[in-house]
């Protein structure tokens, strides 16, 4: 039986997550990018489920039998991003080249007063957003994020940048608890940030075309975007090579609109549009893809909470 994405173990114990910080911090970014090929290759040795799924994706990707070296790449991808997180939040922008395509969308949605809504994935880096974020001091990133997911990760990132830490939407507490707190973030006018790429054991899902076959996609996503009535824009940060990120904004919806009488279909039909822009950037970008478990046949609850989810909706709306 195939594991949750939850279950995986995660990647590293505390303490050498803490040594990479010491390395990384006082080091420099050269040597510690020099330890991340014997990283790389210790866990494309050592974590199977890890090395199949991620020559399972490129091959779906890339239309091609992936090799050894597009595996070991992908990985390495994916070690440089996560070692890039402790420089982004240590000290910002200083060591990367920044390039964001977009940013007119996203200063006419901060615009119009509402809050927004921004939407990622585990497709690149989410911290090259909250790169841009230190731009609009006036406008917080607030960030939805499951705090028990690598919790050893989540508390080496927090000791480095404890201002961003406090802004954080622990999306691991109960749906009514995450749906009231991102509402109050929207009526100051914040952004908030979640991914929408993967969803809880009790979240309601929705099998999706994705790169050739049907695979689950959380409908909570929508569901909150639709009672909060406030722009929503997709945005990717995509990992190009050495100190080049890429941050990507697109237009999505100045409004999630769904009507009652037809509540499931009209949520199903936003979550088909999110997928179809995510499979467009994993073709184009494949080694930038951090799912690294069976995506496509993870286990899902595509019936149960969804009662739940529905109330949390219109719990929010009728707040709004």
């Amino acid at each position: 039986m195939n594991a949750h994405w939850r279950e995986r173990p995660e990647g590293g114990g505390l303490a050498a997550l803490w040594l990479i910080r010491f390395i990384a911090l006082h080091g420099g970014r050269r040597l510690a990018r020099a330890l991340l090929y014997p990283v790389t290759l210790y866990f494309f040795l050592r974590r199977g489920a890890e090395r199949r799924a991620s020559r399972s994706f490129l091959s779906r990707a890339r239309q091609r039998p992936a090799s050894t070296i597009d595996v070991l790449r992908h990985l390495h991808v994916f070690a440089s991003a996560t070692l890039d997180r402790v420089y982004m939040l240590a000290h910002g922008e200083r060591y990367f080249d920044l390039d964001v395509e977009g940013l007119e969308l996203l200063h006419r949605a901060l615009d119009s007063q509402r809050g927004m809504l921004l939407v990622g994935s585990h497709l690149g880096s989410f911290e090259a957003m909250r790169l841009l974020s230190r731009r609009q001091q006036d406008k917080p990133l607030r960030v939805v994020l499951d705090r028990q997911q690598g919790p050893a990760v989540t508390a080496l990132l927090d000791a480095l940048a404890p201002d961003i830490a406090c802004g954080v939407i622990d999306g691991s507490r109960d749906p009514a608890s995450v749906v009231l707190a991102v509402g109050e973030a929207a009526q100051q006018g914040h952004m908030i940030g979640l991914m929408a790429d993967r969803g809880r054991p009790d979240e309601r899902m929705a099998m999706v075309p994705f790169l050739g076959q049907p695979a689950p996609f959380p409908l909570g996503p929508w569901m909150l975007a639709a009672a909060l009535r406030i722009p929503v824009l997709l945005c990717y940060g995509l990992y190009l090579g050495g100190n080049r990120y890429k941050l990507r904004f697109e237009s999505f919806a100045d409004t999630v609109s769904v009507q009652r009488a037809d509540r499931s279909e009209a949520v199903e039909r936003w979550v088909h549009a999110y997928a179809r822009s995510l499979e467009r950037q994993a073709r184009a970008h494949p080694c930038n893809w951090f799912n690294f478990y069976d995506f496509w046949n993870a286990p899902t609850s595509l019936d149960a909470a969804g009662a739940a989810a529905d109330r949390d909706s219109r719990r929010m709306g009728a707040g709004s």
